[in-house]
């Protein structure tokens, strides 16, 4: 009957070569309890601020050239008793992957603070090239020691999602950098549609979701939506990732009248199970002396 409830805010873990840094090159304590985290349909991309505000020349409203890209959000399920040192230590591993293996164009995660009906505890949201380049992380020696050594240890029950979906066809938005990515709020929704859905009816919900966060564009950094991969496996057929410039942005979106007439009206009816969650990004370079 209700939209999915809101999380509240995780924050993220960076160790370049020889240094320990929280996530985007924050200094971590054993104080700062705080970790910080991740929508799709069809392959859709939605032209934002920060690309309209990029150097690749494109004229505001003009066509941009995509580049189709696969977003992938792992679930976790931390144990009850996991220390502050586990928990950064298995973040910063999960983070820092993107440095030691090739196709990884982005990654964010974090803790989920506020409790949700599956019991996850953490999210990672990471995209790559290609499907392949998936298969490839997964199936890596490094990763498996990453998981064996940082990440089974100290969890339980996890679940992947995948999705593709399109950028645009450059730096900033592609790899999501420059200033519009290193602060802000990343949005999760994770959807699966009832079996007796019809299709007209799944296609004017996530229309409709779109239309909803192309008006809101002013107030969203960037956003990706696709059908999932690996539908049986996940649970989820559908997925959403957006980030928003900043806390109050994403709980405008959320609260919002039309968010929730697009939920109550297009979603609720056909909707079999979902989930959202949230984190926060904070700012790269600020480090804690």
């Amino acid at each position: 009957m209700l939209m999915p409830a809101s999380a509240q805010i995780p924050h993220h873990t960076i160790r370049p070569v020889a240094s320990y840094y929280g996530l985007h090159g924050r200094r971590l304590h054993n104080s700062d309890r705080r970790f910080r985290l991740q929508i799709p349909m069809r392959k859709v991309v939605i032209c934002t601020r920060s690309v309209l505000g990029s150097s690749n020349g494109a004229p505001s409203g003009g066509l941009v050239k995509k580049r189709k890209i696969v977003e992938h959000i792992i679930l976790l399920r931390a144990k009850p008793n996991i220390s502050d040192a586990e928990e950064k230590d298995m973040l910063d591993y999960l983070y820092t992957s993107q440095y030691q293996m090739r196709g990884i164009l982005a990654v964010s995660l974090g803790r989920i603070e506020d409790p949700n009906m599956e019991n996850f505890t953490h999210a990672v949201f990471m995209r790559f090239q290609q499907k392949d380049d998936i298969a490839k992380f997964q199936s890596s020696p490094y990763y498996y020691k990453i998981l064996d050594e940082h990440v089974k240890p100290v969890s339980y029950g996890s679940v992947s999602v995948d999705f593709e979906s399109e950028v645009e066809d450059d730096i900033i938005p592609l790899f999501r950098r420059g200033e519009d990515f290193n602060y802000g709020v990343e949005f999760m929704l994770l959807i699966s549609f009832l079996e007796s859905a019809s299709r007209d009816s799944v296609e004017d919900a996530l229309s409709s979701l779109q239309r909803l966060i192309s008006q809101c564009s002013s107030s969203i950094v960037q956003a990706t939506l696709g059908c999932c991969l690996n539908h049986v496996d996940s649970g989820y057929s559908h997925a959403a990732v957006i980030r928003f410039p900043s806390f109050d942005d994403f709980k405008l979106f959320r609260e919002g009248m039309e968010y929730k007439d697009v939920w109550a009206s297009k979603f609720q009816p056909i909707v079999e199970k979902s989930l959202v969650l949230h984190f926060t990004v904070d700012p790269v370079g600020n480090q804690l002396m």
